[in-house]
């Protein structure tokens, strides 16, 4: 299934969507399969979901900082 260089540009609906792209990305890159052309575009956005995905867990450390008093406190802490 081809994209077009639009399709590939589009934000992810949510972190969860992203990631599953990307794990399909890797995936087919990892195949060895693929176009030299094909394997830069597939790269770029594998980057840039890559990016999403780290700007989106960034943003929920950062709530949690807020809810927790500014102290980012361990999970199993309770």
């Amino acid at each position: 299934m081809a994209r077009t260089s639009k399709e590939a540009a589009t934000e992810p609906a949510s972190y969860e969507s992203a990631l599953a792209e990307l794990e399909q990305l890797v995936a087919a890159m990892e195949g060895g399969q693929m176009p030299l052309d094909r394997l830069l575009e597939s790269y770029t956005r594998g980057a840039s979901l890559l990016e999403y995905c780290r700007g989106r867990l960034k943003a929920v450390e950062d709530q949690v900082k807020v809810l927790e008093d500014g102290q980012l406190k361990d999970w199993g802490a309770a």
